[in-house]
């Protein structure tokens, strides 16, 4: 591994979530197991049977955030326990930038997953199932401006910038084909463009989540107290692209603004690459990697013990 003080860490967000996630840290290294005891403890229910067994509620959002949370950091500190892993930065995707948080000791554990808890309920609650799609824009080289300029009067907007190669849309269901096809007409002049639609029960990261940036500012400003915002100067912002700034009130804007707004992962990957020399994917799943490949940056996954033995031994 490379020297300490040169290794950042990014964790992926919603969509990687399946069951049994986890179960290979928490069977054999006790730390992982009171991760998620710690989070059942604060959630009020039992953690690790939803992320083991076979409840189709993992796949909802206010269960899926708080068992991707728990699960990454369960996998975190495992991975500090077994080789003294020990980044000193930090990124995640959407729902990630909060595991991020927690990697950091930004803020606790348990008031991270009654955090996301409630933000997985308020993202269901800003729309009822069916209404919102997001999709994702494939191609060589998709170009943000043009796909906002594109997308100009259309209740559709950009939802994260995950690449040169990859843009994510979000927004009305009932205009996302219209959206395909000006982008097709548009984009398909100079290479080939496709559209994968997301399985997602709201449209995240778009203007439809505007009208629960105040519950969730409040729930946020409710946890303030034992946040250590002088740790956040560690861990990028989806919303800016940047680092946190040591100031709690700024960081609480960051991540509600992240709402409703779209993630500059392009941005997060660049600064985390300016900073680090190795950088390593923890979390159930893996879609992070391809992206810094993108950049021509090398990123190491972990998914699964059997690959951190592989990379730390």
């Amino acid at each position: 591994m490379a020297r300490q003080e040169k290794v950042a860490v990014v964790f992926p967000g919603q969509g990687s979530q399946r069951a049994g996630m986890g179960k290979d840290f928490y069977d054999q290294i006790p730390v992982c197991k009171q991760v998620y005891e710690e989070a059942s403890e604060a959630l009020g229910w039992d953690v690790a049977a939803m992320c083991f067994g076979e409840d189709e509620r993992l796949n909802l959002t206010e269960y899926t955030q708080p068992c991707i949370v728990t699960t990454e950091v369960a996998m975190m500190r495992g991975l500090k326990s077994l080789y003294g892993f020990s980044p000193l930065y930090f990124g995640g995707h959407s729902l990630g930038e909060f595991t991020a948080m927690v990697a950091a000791e930004v803020l606790p554990l348990g008031d991270t997953v009654r955090i996301v808890h409630t933000r997985g309920r308020l993202m269901q609650e800003s729309t009822p199932v069916g209404i919102g799609a997001m999709s994702a824009v494939i191609g060589e080289k998709v170009d943000v401006l043009t796909i906002r300029q594109t997308l100009t009067g259309l209740p559709i907007d950009v939802a994260n910038v995950n690449s040169a190669k990859q843009v994510v849309i979000s927004g009305d269901a009932k205009f996302m084909t219209e959206a395909e096809s000006r982008l097709t007409e548009v984009l398909s002049k100079d290479q080939p463009v496709r559209f994968v639609p997301l399985n997602v029960s709201a449209p995240f990261h778009s203007r439809f989540m505007s009208p629960i940036e105040e519950s969730f500012a409040e729930t946020l400003h409710e946890f303030e107290g034992g946040m250590a915002s002088e740790k956040a100067v560690g861990v990028t912002s989806n919303y800016t692209g940047r680092f946190h700034a040591d100031d709690k009130n700024e960081i609480v804007r960051n991540l509600v603004l992240q709402l409703s707004n779209t993630v500059n992962w392009v941005d997060n990957m660049t600064e985390l690459s300016s900073q680090a020399e190795k950088i390593y994917e923890v979390g159930p799943g893996r879609p992070l990697r391809a992206f810094f490949q993108t950049m021509e940056v090398d990123c190491s996954s972990v998914t699964a013990l059997s690959a951190a033995e592989r990379l730390f031994q």
